[in-house]
């Protein structure tokens, strides 16, 4: 039985109305089974950055340290921006386990190169064991076991770092194969699938906050996800950055995002 981690996190996201993203969160968690469903109460208030370059610092912890206790195996969680996914991972046993990072921007910056001090664009690097040593993974995921598809807003900070994992441009998605392929190349065991959602195209979903143009299908996500989980067997997975406009604006792109969580679920 799947369940269902719905973490509306929003402090470490670098946009202009990050609020949005607890609207996107709670419109999700409307959709998904009660039963099975654990809404996490995220604090309201900014919080301090402890002198670590990164924003809102003190909060982030707060809620990594929620995210551990309430942890289950198999767990799919429903941000919030990517910072959910480094805190799901930091409660899990990452021996053997590969990691899908879906998303247009690659999340690979640390404190000393991110201009926006906005932890959602370190939530990868973290999970690499790098930056602050607060919130970097203390068992780091390997990076010759992690495989980015769609990448396609990349700072001049974060090439370096993303040329020295897999990385699969957003047409790749159309060979569901070649993605299942790049995942049992790592020899890993288990796989976590994060999905930001902006790694979808505008053009089939409108609701993020910073959307790149040429990106992928939803169904063409799924397929591929679906092909993932065939081939290697799924440790969980995290949904990031829906940030509707309004209520009308979100029930556009509901369709869309249930259909993933079902490709994982």
């Amino acid at each position: 039985m799947t369940r269902f981690l719905v973490v509306p996190q929003w402090q470490g996201s670098p946009a202009a109305r990050a609020m949005l993203l607890v609207d996107g969160a709670t419109a999700i968690a409307g959709d998904l089974p009660r039963g099975d469903t654990t809404v996490l109460d995220v604090p309201l208030e900014a919080g301090e950055s402890l002198g670590s370059g990164i924003r809102r610092l003190s909060s982030l912890l707060r809620v990594r340290d929620q995210v551990r206790d309430a942890w289950q195996d198999g767990t799919v969680v429903i941000g919030g921006d990517c910072s959910v996914a480094s805190f799901a991972l930091s409660a899990l046993d990452t021996a053997d386990l590969a990691v899908l990072w879906c998303d247009a921007h690659p999340d690979l910056h640390d404190p000393a190169s991110s201009a926006s001090g906005a932890f959602a664009g370190m939530a990868l690097r973290a999970l690499l064991g790098d930056g602050d040593e607060r919130l970097a993974l203390s068992a780091p995921i390997p990076r010759e076991r992690v495989v980015v598809v769609g990448a396609r807003s990349i700072d001049d900070g974060e090439r370096a770092q993303l040329d020295d994992l897999t990385s699969l441009p957003p047409s790749a998605i159309a060979d569901p194969d070649a993605v299942a392929a790049a995942i049992a190349d790592t020899g890993a065991s288990r796989v976590w699938v994060h999905i930001d959602l902006d790694v979808l195209d505008p053009a089939e979903f409108g609701g993020v906050s910073a959307p790149a143009p040429f990106g992928l299908e939803p169904a063409a996500l799924g397929a591929a996800i679906r092909r993932v989980r065939e081939a290697t067997p799924l440790a969980g997975a995290s949904f990031c950055g829906f940030a509707p406009r309004s209520p009308d604006a979100a029930v556009d792109d509901l369709g869309a995002i249930l259909r993933l969580i079902g490709a994982v679920a």
